[in-house]
């Protein structure tokens, strides 16, 4: 059985993010079958035992997780063409009052968060922002498996062939697209559900089949749903709560 780097073995296993596995090595809060292992680069064999220090633990408990309600205007990123950026609404007075978590907030939670995923500058809804890195694997990573749902208002005329390719059998950028569930909810908006997210892809998946976006907005990655957060408005990812 070949070893494999440490850090490489803890993503894997979900532990923290590879980043963050380096950094617990380097402060000896990593423990192999019960040996301390504070050398970047230490290799290990694919089923031995891995436990995190209690301090590190602890740091891991402390990292959150944040949903926001994304208007539109607001970038998912860094700040572009003087759009403000989705983090910019993580403040004290746009903390939703129905916010059932225990959590404060305080500034130190804003050091490290980026999303986990991108919602377009002209897209609204469900937006996760977080500290975690297994969280940000769980969402982005290559062998992510979570579901994200849309509703899209659209208008053009749309045959039950292009509802068909709208499911399967769509190509973007010369790769075929992963089959999706898409559905009419209503005489001119469509539910998507996606296991996939390439850049503008359901906009760009409708403009195939003769169809303009104007409108759309993510309402449930996974098992979280947007449900009543209110526009422009932010909430913590419950404790009981998974993706």
């Amino acid at each position: 059985m070949e070893k494999v780097r440490l850090s490489k073995i803890m993503a894997q296993r979900g532990i923290c993010s590879r980043r963050e596995a380096d950094r617990y090595i380097e402060k000896g809060l990593v423990f192999v079958d019960g040996e301390r292992i504070s050398e970047l680069g230490t290799k290990i064999l694919p089923d031995q035992e891995i436990r995190l220090d209690a301090k590190a633990e602890s740091q891991q408990t402390a990292l959150v997780t944040i949903l926001i309600n994304k208007p539109i205007g607001y970038v998912s990123n860094l700040p572009e063409d003087d759009h403000k950026p989705a983090v910019d609404l993580i403040k004290p007075e746009t903390h939703w009052t129905g916010d059932k978590s225990m959590r404060k907030f305080h500034p130190t939670q804003l050091h490290g968060i980026a999303p986990a995923g991108r919602l377009d500058i002209d897209s609204v809804g469900l937006l996760v922002l977080t500290q975690d890195g297994r969280v940000a694997r769980q969402l982005i990573g290559e062998d992510s498996s979570v579901d994200k749902e849309y509703l899209v208002r659209v208008t053009g005329e749309l045959d039950s062939r292009g509802l068909q390719l709208l499911n399967h059998g769509l190509c973007l950028d010369g790769k075929e697209l992963k089959p999706a569930n898409v559905v009419w909810q209503n005489d001119d908006q469509l539910r998507f559900v996606l296991h996939e997210g390439k850049k503008r892809q359901i906009r760009r998946m409708c403009e195939l089949v003769g169809l303009k976006v104007t409108g759309l907005k993510r309402i449930r990655i996974g098992n979280v749903m947007l449900g009543n957060l209110p526009e422009g408005q932010w909430r913590y990812l419950g404790s009981e709560e998974r993706f």
